[in-house]
């Protein structure tokens, strides 16, 4: 007799059982109205995250796949419960009466396993999104370890981010020696669910508890395909799963990395490379919309796009870690995204360059913890936001710097995107944090402007390129000078947010980065002082800056903002005071959740992850601030 587990036996099916397509609404006989089940919102933090280089799949801890956008992770939501309930689509497979949870990554990849220990047995599920063969698919695969486990399969389709009911149909698999599948299309967009064992209808969902024994396993798969397109064929869970392990196994091995909080630092390089588009170089910010900086409240953004801001940031952690791949990716992207004239460079674009992205609002959705609006979209696509050519130089100064060679094409854009900034520098701005209220001098704006210049200088000084060196050296200087002027109070002995005011803000912690000034002038510890004084909320948790000055135009408050935090710890570092830069970056390590990932924002009261998850701006703040910090480390080791 083989000793291989085998697969629970194929239920009885309705080949005829199909559902119509319509729009769903609460409480008109969906599921989840009188059944009990996940309670939502379910905590950011009890959320894992899978993917294959196009999108990104959240997982909750109870098994649920509560968010996937397919194709891309800017498509349109099929599972959408994380901004509603079961009722927006969801893919839950569980056991229900487990006592405990756990779950890790198979090593340095995102082939996810969770482990259900219930009173009569154990079982474990693989999750993961299979990379490198072109499809859209998501596999759950479930074992039962030992004795006798109760399986929860619940299957709800519902395109449109929850909001169209897909006509949904059994089906003979042709691409699979005609087994049974459940294929949903509604429009443009269809899902396959393959599987040992199909979900019989009930209601405008699929769902079905039954018994599964030690030695048994359930494998499952969704494909998406356009609803005219012929569905691949079904291929084998292991090797996919090989394949995918190998694939981040063989991504994160390039890593050079190796100091304290290596580990931390790996899973946060491998969050970013899994928000990077395999096809189109472009980086997004999260893998969500809407999840609130505030809940209950507005401030609710899409950040399921590409920020030139963002990305450039994250090449600067990707090559402080050794990697040079991703540069050229980027910088191919770069050109296509920006071309044309340079007056017209957005501060975002869709994942494939594209630069509509109306922002709307979806009445559909109640939002997580109840926050409106729930947006699509981003209105701050049209912003003037001058910071973010500082940080593109940066980074492409960065990859110089690591000898990687600049084309021809890219410097003749950089060339002509400094040009650009220099007519407009002294014009106010909307800033780093995108606010809706009136334009200001951002003081991080000009500083930003300045890094700009000054990377065009170097790379005509230091690596022999063309340009107007004395006119760039002028408006460095100039630039510099206007900002010591109007952006430092010498009562506070500390810059300032914008011009006139009062306050400081946190983004002013990044000219440490970009050496604005050197990190042992009086002016800069002050700026690091007073930003503690002023934003420091919790231990190490800083806010970005005082909501209550009503700079942004919205209402509501937030919660401290995780890069800022790494900011700070960055800081200390390169202002010298080691201790208690390491100090700080142990607590915010500590606040990843049980698989390494970071949000937006972090509640210090409630020890929650607030915002968009998983965010790449928190992620690569922990990347520049373990760098950071070993640097300091280094050098006071060489000093002793």
């Amino acid at each position: 007799m083989s000793n291989e587990p085998h697969a629970p036996k194929h239920p009885d099916v309705d080949p005829s059982a199909a559902e119509p397509s319509a729009a769903a609404q609460p409480g008109d006989g969906q599921p989840g109205d009188d059944r009990p089940g996940t309670e939502y919102p379910v905590p950011v933090e009890d959320y894992a995250v899978v993917g294959d280089g196009s999108s990104v799949a959240l997982i909750s801890r109870h098994g649920s796949v509560d968010w996937l956008c397919l194709p891309r992770v800017d498509s349109p939501a099929c599972f959408a419960a994380l901004l509603g309930d079961e009722r927006n689509g969801r893919w839950l497979l569980t056991v229900p009466d487990a006592t405990s949870v756990t779950r890790d990554y198979d090593g340095d990849t995102f082939v996810l396993r969770t482990t259900y220990t219930s009173p009569s047995g154990t079982a474990q599920v693989t999750d993961l999104m299979p990379v490198g063969d072109g499809r859209a698919d998501l596999i759950r695969r479930l074992e039962v370890l030992e004795g006798t486990v109760t399986v929860e399969h619940e299957w709800i389709v519902r395109f449109g981010y929850g909001a169209v009911v897909p006509w949904v149909r059994r089906t003979d698999d042709e691409a699979n020696d005609g087994r049974a599948a459940i294929r949903a299309v509604a429009g443009a967009d269809a899902l396959l669910l393959r599987g040992d064992r199909l979900p019989p209808p009930s209601d405008h969902t699929h769902c079905e508890t039954f018994e599964m024994t030690a030695g048994e396993v359930l494998e499952l798969a969704v494909t998406w395909t356009r609803s005219w397109e012929p569905v691949p064929p079904r291929l084998s869970f292991s090797d996919r799963i090989d394949a995918t392990r190998d694939h981040w196994c063989g991504w994160i091995a390039s890593c050079t990395y190796d100091g304290p909080h290596r580990e931390a630092l790996v899973r946060s390089l491998l969050t970013l490379r899994l928000l990077t588009n395999d096809e189109t170089g472009g980086i997004v910010a999260a893998a969500t919309t809407s999840l609130p900086e505030d809940p209950g409240g507005e401030r609710n953004w899409d950040y399921r796009y590409c920020w030139l801001r963002d990305a450039a940031l994250t090449l600067e952690a990707l090559v402080e870690s050794g990697y040079h791949d991703e540069i050229s990716a980027w910088r191919s992207w770069l050109l296509r995204a920006v071309a044309g004239d340079p007056a017209d460079v957005q501060i975002m674009y869709a994942v494939d360059g594209s630069r509509e992205l109306p922002e709307r609002e979806l009445d559909h959705l109640p939002g997580y913890a109840d926050s409106l609006p729930v947006r699509v979209g981003n209105a701050a696509v049209d912003q003037m936001q001058n910071d973010v050519l500082g940080e593109v130089m940066s980074a492409l100064a960065m990859a110089r710097s690591a000898g990687i060679e600049e084309s021809a094409d890219s410097w003749s854009l950089q060339k002509h995107l400094v040009a650009n900034q220099l007519e407009r520098w002294r014009l106010p701005d909307r800033g780093l944090w995108e606010i809706r209220g009136p334009e200001q001098h951002f003081v991080h704006s000009k500083i930003m402007t300045w890094a700009a210049v000054d990377r065009a200088v170097r790379a005509v000084e230091d690596h022999g390129l063309d340009g107007p060196l004395d006119e760039w050296r002028a408006a460095r200087d100039e630039i510099k000078a206007d900002v010591i002027q109007h952006g430092y109070d010498h009562e506070l002995g500390s810059f300032v947010q914008h011009y006139g005011a009062r306050h400081t803000d946190a983004s002013l912690l990044q000219m440490l980065q970009v050496g604005f000034l050197p990190p042992d002038d009086p002016r800069v510890v002050g700026t690091v002082r007073q930003v503690r004084a002023e934003l420091e909320r919790d231990d190490g948790l800083v806010l970005r800056y005082r909501t209550e000055t009503g700079v942004d135009g919205l209402g509501g408050d937030e919660h401290p903002f995780l890069v800022c935090s790494f900011w700070l710890a960055d800081a200390l570092a390169r202002i010298g005071d080691v201790q208690e830069a390491g100090r700080l970056l142990d607590l915010l390590v500590g606040l990843t959740n049980d698989v390494g990932l970071l949000a937006e924002e972090y509640d210090g009261a409630s020890g929650s992850l607030v915002g968009n998850f998983p965010q790449a701006f928190s992620h690569l703040g922990l990347v520049r601030a373990v760098h950071s910090l070993d640097r300091a480390l280094r050098s006071t080791e060489e000093a002793r």
